[in-house]
């Protein structure tokens, strides 16, 4: 009796957990449906209470005016991409190769470094504007992508998640291959690499999401039109008196396509991860 109330008691609590999860998910993608359902109707029926999620007269109108109009989406698109990829790829590369030093190279005043490295983190983003302006223009990559990719590149959140990864790794795998006559190179691509494609997987997501959303870099360092992001670009859709909000939410969900494709690719590695790991243990 004590055995089935004690599983009862389990299933309870696992109903009670599921609905609590649903209904957060719900509410979660309320405005997601609202942005694709505004991107739907006409500019008279976005203002309407109640709101009506399905638009009596569906209309494509705004997202191919996104597409087609004078100030196309497309080379926004590309740009963010660019920029977007480049810099998730690299950041993920040289996050992986740090946090791989700070994590199995012992070397004099590793802690300490690391935790001053870490504290670099504390410093706000917008501090920084004014000296990255100056540098840049010296440089002369102000004004350009550049500008962008570079400080993308490198991120200490990137070297901290990897790092703490690499120490779950049993230090056996590596003193086996040091043994057989591996060095550090050959280490971290044939062995620490491989194992650490979940949390390689998840960096890249949160990165890639980081650099498409990237407005506020994008907005200090950019001025011509040809360069701009999708976040620069959606500046198109605030008019003089109005504000067209069909044809922003029609950008918005073109918008966040990019992101969905990339958590669908990195989310195999990172399940296949979880369920090696339950596996191990």
């Amino acid at each position: 009796m004590a055995i089935k109330q004690k599983l009862s008691e389990g299933a309870l609590t696992k109903l009670f957990i599921t609905i609590v999860m649903l209904l957060l998910a719900v509410v979660m993608v309320i405005p997601f449906l609202w942005m694709i359902s505004t991107s739907l109707k006409t500019p008279a029926e976005v203002f309407e209470y109640p709101i009506k999620w399905i638009p009596p007269h569906p209309t494509f109108e705004h997202h191919v005016k996104v597409w087609t109009g004078p100030k196309s989406f497309g080379t926004y698109y590309l740009n963010s991409l660019k920029i977007a990829i480049v810099g998730m790829v690299t950041a993920t590369f040289l996050s992986a190769f740090a946090a791989y030093g700070f994590a199995r190279i012992s070397f004099k005043g590793r802690n300490p470094l690391f935790m001053l490295y870490l504290s670099m983190m504390m410093v706000p983003p917008q501090v920084l504007f004014v000296p990255k302006f100056l540098m840049f223009d010296w440089a002369g990559i102000y004004n350009t992508h550049w500008a962008l990719i570079l400080p993308g590149m490198f991120t200490i959140f990137g070297v901290f998640m990897l790092r703490q990864f690499f120490l779950t790794i049993p230090n056996e795998i590596t003193e086996s291959a040091f043994i057989d006559g591996a060095g550090h190179f050959r280490i971290f691509f044939r062995l620490i690499l491989p194992l650490a494609k979940p949390a390689l997987a998840t960096l890249a997501i949160i990165d890639f999401s980081w650099q498409w959303n990237d407005y506020e870099n994008a907005l200090v360092f950019l001025i011509d039109e040809d360069l701009y992001t999708v976040p620069l670009g959606l500046q198109n859709f605030i008019l003089e008196n109005t504000v067209d909000y069909n044809g922003m939410m029609a950008a918005a969900s073109a918008g966040i396509v990019p992101m969905i494709a990339v958590f669908v690719i990195g989310q195999r590695y990172i399940i296949q991860g979880l369920t090696n790991s339950a596996v191990k243990g």
